[in-house]
C-alpha cells in the first residue's frame, strides 16, 4: 500500500515537473500584422467595375404600380489625376411592371431599360480601407415597353391602353456615387447608389432609385510626379 502511494506521488511529482518545464519552454506565437491593405494607393489609371443592379422604374406616365427591376451595371473609369476620372457606364434593368386596369388580360408584362452614360467622377475622402467617389453621368436610355403587350388572341395592344410608354430612346442621367471597400490594393467591393432620371414620352424628367453591388479591379501604371529638370 505504501509503495502504491509512493509511486503515485512520484508520478504526480514527475508530471508536475514536466508541466512546469513545458510552461517555461512555451513561447506564445507572434501574430503578424495584417498587411493585405498596407499597399493600398489611389494612383491607378483605370478602374473596371461590374455588378448586380436594382432599379425601381415606372413604365408609364401615370402608373401607380412601379416595376422592381434587376440587372447589371458595368463601368470603366479612366483617371487623369488621382482625384478626377472620365467614366463610361452601361446598365440594363429587366423585370415585370404593373399596368392600369384593362380588358385585355394583360397583367405584369415584361419591360426593360438600358442606359448608356458618360461623365466625370471625383474621388472624395479615402484611406486604406475605404474610398468614396461621386459622379454625374448623362447620355441615353432605351426603354422597351411593348414586348409583351398582346391580348388573349395574340393581337398587339397599344401601350397607352395599359398606361405604358411606347418603345423609345430618351435622355438619361444618373447622379450619385459609390462606397469602395478595399479587399486588396487592386480588388475592391463596391456599393453604388444613384438617383436616375429619364425623359420617356417627353413628360419631363422622372426620378428613380437605383443601386448596384459588385467588384472593382484597378489596373494601369501609377501616376508619378514630374521629374525635375537639372539646371546646366
Amino acid at each position: 500500500m505504501r509503495k502504491s502511494v509512493f509511486s503515485l506521488l512520484a508520478a504526480l511529482a514527475l508530471l508536475l515537473c514536466f508541466q512546469n518545464q513545458a510552461r517555461a519552454q512555451y513561447t506564445q506565437p507572434q501574430v503578424a500584422p495584417n498587411t493585405t491593405l498596407a499597399n493600398v494607393h489611389y494612383d491607378y489609371r483605370w478602374e473596371l467595375y461590374g455588378g448586380f443592379a436594382y432599379s425601381h422604374f415606372n413604365a408609364g406616365p401615370t402608373l401607380t404600380q412601379g416595376a422592381n427591376l434587376g440587372g447589371f451595371d458595368i463601368q470603366a473609369a479612366r483617371f487623369f489625376t488621382p482625384r478626377w476620372a472620365a467614366v463610361a457606364n452601361g446598365r440594363g434593368y429587366y423585370g415585370t411592371s404593373g399596368t392600369v386596369p384593362n380588358p385585355y388580360g394583360i397583367r405584369g408584362p415584361f419591360v426593360s431599360e438600358h442606359m448608356f452614360l458618360f461623365g466625370p467622377e471625383y474621388r472624395g475622402p479615402s484611406n486604406t480601407h475605404v474610398s468614396m467617389l461621386f459622379h454625374v453621368l448623362a447620355g441615353g436610355a432605351y426603354g422597351s415597353f411593348q414586348h409583351a403587350l398582346y391580348d388573349q388572341n395574340g393581337n398587339p395592344v397599344p401601350p397607352e391602353n395599359v398606361g405604358f410608354f411606347s418603345n423609345q430612346l430618351a435622355f438619361g442621367m444618373a447622379a450619385g456615387g459609390s462606397i469602395d471597400l478595399n479587399r486588396s490594393p487592386r480588388l475592391v467591393f463596391r456599393i453604388s447608389p444613384d438617383a436616375t432620371f429619364t425623359n420617356f414620352g417627353g413628360a419631363g424628367l422622372k426620378d428613380q432609385f437605383a443601386i448596384s453591388v459588385g467588384l472593382v479591379y484597378r489596373l494601369g501604371e501609377g501616376f508619378h510626379p514630374p521629374k525635375k529638370q537639372k539646371h546646366k
